[in-house]
């Protein structure tokens, strides 16, 4: 979300007359788009904005997202930062930086505008020419203990399905292949006429070559129309993320999750039933506030049990502000939150190795990201696997942002290698010739 909002926060500024600067040693305005939701992310910014004053004093710096309300950041920030803006409030941003009405270390009372989030109108410079991302909404009612997300960005607010549809099919038309949707909790969408699943409907409906992804959800919000549609179509990406967070009902509660272990492991059954070969990709976290070892060791079941091809695992960080940080007492160690991440970690790389080798053999279609440093094409299959791409050397042509297909030949934990198909190739030219 935070990529989206920087997206949309250039294209503004660049429409009001500022120019990128390449370095920021030598910009007059220094924007962090920050991110509050763990303790590392916070201490990165406050070690950026003393490098920032370190190689350049002069430069207005602007705290923006999700600590730009934090009274404790803003106290600790104090003489270094001279703006703090919520997201939502992107568009007075001129004006605050403008000449003689500058305001030293201003800050909004209010997170939203007044009449809801119009900053997801702009359009967005993107980074990618064959990637999109598309805000389909902002903000969160779900209220997690541990999370800062709904008092750093307030409800939700969502656009209208007209405006959405309007941007999928402007990418589509411009030969963009990757169409992410994202919200705070993106199935939990609605509009005067319209929900998630039948959103989705209505995109997939678009004429083109393209993939579909959409990222949070929440499973509460995983609805049987939901499954259904995201079994129906090949332009759906076979991948599915879906934060647990825990396999221990009873932290599940204290954390207001609203569902338990076997809810969620039902939902998976449904989801795998519907699109047979989907991975599933999670969200956890170690060593919350109370977590006994005997509700660790029942995460670590539920990881044995759904057999995840990948997981973000983050160790407990207490947010302030949040009913976790305020009524719940921090009591397990920093050395055993890492020892039970850790533990975590290492059924993963058994799940997702097993899962990888699956593919062994298969041919699959890749969308090419990039080259990395070694001069190697990589990129992602619809079933969100990296994949080494192994190029005959006499090919000159660029594949960056064609869908070509690798025959797999060798899998690791979280990664896949193999040929290009040359036929594949000579597919993707055509298709832009014509295109």
């Amino acid at each position: 979300m935070n990529k989206v909002d920087s997206e949309r926060m250039a294209a503004f500024l660049e429409s009001e007359g500022y120019k990128l600067s390449p370095d920021f040693k030598h910009a007059g305005v220094v924007i962090i788009n920050t991110c509050g939701i763990r303790q590392m992310a916070e201490d990165r910014v406050y070690g950026l904005v003393n490098q920032i004053k370190k190689f350049n004093p002069d430069s207005k710096v602007v705290i923006a997202g999700c600590l730009s309300k934090r009274t404790d950041v803003k106290k600790r920030l104090n003489g270094r930062v001279d703006v703090f803006l919520p997201i939502s409030e992107m568009l007075r941003l001129p004006e605050l930086l403008g000449g003689e009405e500058f305001q030293p270390h201003f800050s909004l009372d209010e997170v939203r505008l007044e009449k809801g989030e119009k900053y997801l109108d702009i359009k967005p410079k993107h980074e990618s020419r064959f990637t999109a991302y598309i805000p389909i909404g902002n903000g969160c009612n779900n209220f997690c203990s541990y999370c800062v997300v709904p008092y750093a960005r307030g409800r939700e607010v969502y656009r209208s399905a007209a405006d959405i549809l309007k941007e999928a099919q402007g990418l589509i038309k411009k030969g963009y292949k990757e169409i992410v949707l994202i919200a705070q909790n993106v199935n939990s969408y609605h509009d005067d006429k319209m929900k998630f699943p039948e959103l989705l409907e209505k995109i997939i409906k678009i004429p083109g070559k393209f993939w579909i992804r959409f990222s949070s959800s929440h499973p509460k919000d995983m609805s049987d129309d939901l499954i259904r549609v995201i079994g129906s179509s090949p332009k759906v990406c076979s991948h599915l993320h879906l934060a647990v967070q825990s396999g221990d009902d009873k932290v599940l509660k204290a954390m207001n999750r609203g569902y338990t272990s076997k809810h969620y492991q039902g939902l998976i059954k449904k989801v795998r039933a519907a699109k047979p070969g989907i991975a599933i990709t999670t969200d956890v976290i170690v060593g919350f506030a109370g977590e006994t070892k005997a509700q660790f060791l029942n995460t670590v079941k539920l990881f044995k049990a759904v057999n995840f091809d990948l997981a973000y695992i983050a160790q407990y960080s207490p947010r302030p502000g949040t009913v976790s940080y305020n009524k719940m007492k921090d009591n397990v160690s920093p050395v055993e939150k890492k020892r039970r991440a850790e533990e975590i970690n290492e059924i993963l790389k058994v799940t997702a190795a097993k899962n990888n080798q699956s593919h062994l053999g298969e041919t699959m279609e890749v969308l090419v990201e990039g080259k990395n440093k070694r001069g190697k094409y990589y990129g992602k299959t619809g079933s969100y696997q990296t994949v080494l791409i192994n190029v005959d050397k006499k090919q000159k042509d660029s594949l960056i942002g064609n869908f070509i297909k690798v025959k797999i030949d060798k899998a690791l934990a979280f990664g896949l290698e193999g040929n290009l198909v040359i036929e594949s190739l000579k597919s993707a030219k055509d298709k832009i010739k014509r295109g």
